[in-house]
């Protein structure tokens, strides 16, 4: 009976002590964290608060990064809550921790910290508080008070490595109050910063006289009532050449650098000035796109931070190489700008390119085209009539911006369009056989481009770099090319 009754004690202990030992291992051990990655600009700040959940005792070293600091580094079983503050990173690049969260029960997690560098000195060293006045309009009202009048280029001229080096003479006040006599109201001036304009290119410093002409060519124009698009254009190809993701932080930084200065010496302009990001830049894929929008959000950021009427000012961004098929197919989602409804598209229109833009001979990918449109084709010349490219493909680009964008709310700019008349001035050496069905066919594509990008709600702007206006003498010197203009804008 004594032994029967320790085995049952026996018993009795193994069972309690199985049972102690289930109720211990019932709740599994647990460690979750909100945010595994964290992100910085380069001047620093404070994260959001970063949830921690364990259901034992916790703790974060902080040993690694000395440029961060927890307001929390440790904590029990429970809920609890942390922030991360990182100090401006002067280092010039990007820099990255990984922190590890660890838990008494065994756990781990880890958080990523990344902070972004700065390649370039800060350029938004005044930056004002936000003022709305003169800046109310929408980007659709500001769309639709520029498209009470018509739009040119002044091109070849603030863009060339020199003022007007490529052209007959500079911008003058005589020749902006021409333009607005002729019917223009919008004046598109593409313009270099980066190629020839640099004080200090290992500081990206924009020099100020320069910053200061390109202001008083813009005053010219406001003054005059006129609606202005300045642009960072080609400049050598600084961006353009560089939509990669080994190039992304440095271009990211010169975008920044350089629109701190211009925003900011333009800072005091009404709504009458908006900014344009880039010219033709080539995005041919989606990753390329996201680099490119990536671009496009330093732009803005960079514009908006200087503050003042810069707060609410409408910017322009391009589709990839401004060609409205990429546009169509690849600028999926605009740029982050966290004022809304500011932005603005823009696309170019060269269509053919064999007919509007090749004009010193043939080319491996095609030969020139000298007829052009319904009625325009040469019996003389047949072999220089075009067989693409014609009205159907023009409007079924625009019908699709109309119906990505426009519909949308988002307002589309034909930043440039323009055929050049084949003519013993301008290509003596490449002289149309049939001259009066030349001359009819590019007169018949500058009306109806321009008539069927107003007819789906896209604003042009005329590529003007000498050939129709005479800048010199402020006088028309292609009647027929203006009238023809004038006529797609009725």
């Amino acid at each position: 009976m004594r032994l029967k009754h320790f085995y049952k004690i026996v018993l009795l202990l193994i069972i309690t002590g199985f049972s102690v030992s289930c109720s211990k291992n019932d709740e599994d051990p647990q460690l979750s964290v909100s945010a595994t990655t964290v992100s910085f600009e380069y001047e620093g700040g404070t994260s959001e608060e970063i949830t921690i959940e364990a259901n034992s005792a916790w703790s974060i070293s902080n040993s690694a990064a000395s440029w961060l600091q927890l307001s929390k580094a440790s904590g029990t079983n429970g809920t609890e809550a942390t922030t991360i503050t990182v100090v401006s990173n002067e280092t010039g690049y990007s820099r990255s921790v990984i922190l590890t969260v660890e838990a008494a029960n065994g756990q781990a997690r880890r958080i990523t910290i990344i902070q972004k560098g700065s390649l370039y000195p800060t350029y938004n060293l005044t930056p004002k508080a936000p003022d709305e006045t003169g800046m109310s309009s929408t980007a659709v009202q500001l769309a639709a008070k520029m498209q009470t009048g018509m739009g040119i280029n002044i091109g070849n001229t603030m863009e060339a490595p020199t003022e007007a080096e490529w052209v007959s003479s500079k911008i003058t006040e005589s020749y902006i109050k021409f333009l607005k006599q002729k019917g223009f109201n919008s004046i598109r001036i593409p313009c270099g910063w980066v190629w020839t304009h640099l004080d200090n290119p290992e500081k990206m410093k924009i020099n100020q006289a320069w910053l200061n002409r390109v202001k008083e060519v813009i005053g010219w124009c406001v003054d005059n009532d006129m609606y202005v698009m300045l642009n960072a254009h080609a400049d050598n190809g600084w961006l353009d050449n560089n939509i990669t993701k080994a190039k992304q932080e440095s271009i990211n930084a010169k975008q920044k650098a350089i629109w701190e200065q211009i925003a900011t010496t333009m800072r005091d302009f009404d709504e009458h000035l908006i900014f344009a990001g880039a010219n033709e830049p080539p995005a041919d894929n989606a990753e390329q796109m996201s680099i490119l929008n990536g671009y496009y959000e330093t732009f803005i950021k960079a514009v908006r931070a200087t503050g003042g009427k810069n707060s609410y000012r409408v910017l322009v961004v391009q589709g990839p190489r401004t060609n409205g098929e990429l546009t169509y197919d690849l600028m999926n989602t605009m740029p982050t700008d966290k004022v809304p409804n500011k932005l603005m598209v823009e696309i170019h229109n060269y269509t053919p390119a064999l007919f509007t833009i090749v004009t010193e001979g043939d080319v491996s990918w095609g030969n020139m085209i000298y007829y052009w449109g319904a009625g325009n084709h040469s019996t003389i010349e047949p072999e220089r009539n075009s067989t693409f490219g014609e009205e159907d493909a023009i409007i079924d680009e625009f019908q699709k911006m109309k119906q990505k964008f426009v519909d949308k709310g988002i307002p589309v700019i034909l930043g440039e369009y323009a055929v050049w008349r084949r003519n013993a001035i301008n290509n003596a050496n490449y002289l149309p056989k049939d001259m009066a069905m030349h001359n009819k066919s590019v007169d018949y594509w500058s009306y109806f481009v321009t008539k069927q990008a107003k007819a789906h709600g896209i604003m042009p702007f005329w590529w003007e770099i000498g050939f129709m206006l005479d800048r010199s003498n402020n006088v028309v010197k292609d009647q027929p090319m203006y009238d023809a203009i004038v006529e797609g804008y009725k």
